[in-house]
């Protein structure tokens, strides 16, 4: 009866730990992981400082071993973290010796899913969250703070674009910044543009019926960044579509958000809008407005086994190029 109390007590204190909101990784805890992070509704907010607290939930996990290993944070896209596709992807990591931790940057926020409205957390909002979690991780005792990279899928490829803007990492990470960036399927119709950038190496995987964000806009960026000194590779998968990774089948998704239609560059210094058509400039309170005007809805979505292969497969690749896995 004592050690069914003492054991249950016990399972309360481990609970309540797991749930406490922590500042740093020093007693090389795995499991799920709270902490402070930011919610930031534009780039204006997030390089300021000014947007308003919020705790951050993730689940980190690490291969087996005592040495020190490179990490990466997984970052999901606008339907929310699942089995299926970001956990399946922390299993792959482990399977290559490094370290993953998925966060979650909608239920914190009570949100479930931004598919239907891309405004309920903003893009920059989750690079927040991903810069206060490169911070964390560069704590633990078993990962590398020198071999963090990130990758993201769809909305979490956009995070894993923007985390090589300086304005950004400056504003949030102090030294730290990501070793190396792998953005999947990301949405490029308004990408931020900045004048210097982290010059990380980075692996965008695209595919090539995406109809959702297409590989087209993507390639433009890329080019924006080989520009500035990036050293960057892009893969297309012929024929894949939007979440070429997902185990579920190519389906239409008719009430889905997307800005493939829209054709603006976002600047930083200072935040403003730059068309691509005309190169006339948007003011930075305009360019919601845009934005609601040129986004449109309907989309396929689904996976592509020969796809997800090849991806599984380039980016192991790349991982042990940057970060020395296995």
């Amino acid at each position: 009866m004592i050690r069914a109390a003492t054991a249950a007590f016990g399972l309360l204190l481990s609970l309540d730990a797991r749930a406490q909101v922590v500042s740093d990784l020093r007693d090389g805890r795995v499991g799920e992981i709270r902490f402070a992070s930011s919610s930031p509704t534009g780039p204006t907010a997030l390089m300021a400082g000014t947007a308003p607290g919020v705790e951050i939930s993730g689940m980190l996990s690490l291969p087996p071993g005592a040495a020190r290993v490179p990490a990466m944070l997984v970052v999901h896209g606008s339907g929310g973290v699942s089995a299926g596709r970001e956990h399946a992807w922390a299993k792959r990591l482990g399977d290559m010796g490094v370290a993953a931790f998925v966060t979650d940057s909608f239920r914190p926020r009570g949100v479930t899913s931004t598919a239907e409205d891309q405004s309920r957390v903003s893009a920059v909002a989750m690079v927040a969250d991903a810069f206060n979690a490169l911070k964390l991780l560069a704590t633990h005792p078993r990962i590398d703070p020198d071999r963090i990279g990130i990758m993201g899928f769809s909305k979490g490829g956009q995070v894993a674009l923007y985390t090589t803007l300086e304005p950004f990492r400056r504003a949030l990470s102090g030294d730290r910044r990501f070793a190396t960036h792998v953005p999947l399927y990301p949405s490029c119709a308004l990408p931020y543009i900045a004048r210097e950038i982290t010059r990380a190496p980075m692996l965008v995987l695209m595919g090539g019926a995406d109809d959702y964000t297409p590989a087209a806009q993507c390639e433009r960026y890329i080019e924006w960044f080989r520009g500035r000194g990036a050293p960057i590779r892009s893969i297309v998968y012929p024929g894949a579509a939007h979440g070429f990774d997902s185990p579920t089948a190519v389906r239409r998704l008719d009430n889905v958000q997307t800005a493939r239609d829209c054709r603006m560059d976002i600047e930083l210094e200072p935040v403003q809008g730059r068309r691509w058509d005309d190169g006339a400039v948007v003011p930075a309170d305009r360019i919601g407005a845009y934005l609601r005007a040129c986004s449109t809805r309907g989309a396929s979505f689904g996976g592509d086994p020969a796809a997800l292969a090849r991806a599984i497969a380039d980016v192991r690749a790349h991982l042990i190029a940057t970060l020395g896995a296995r």
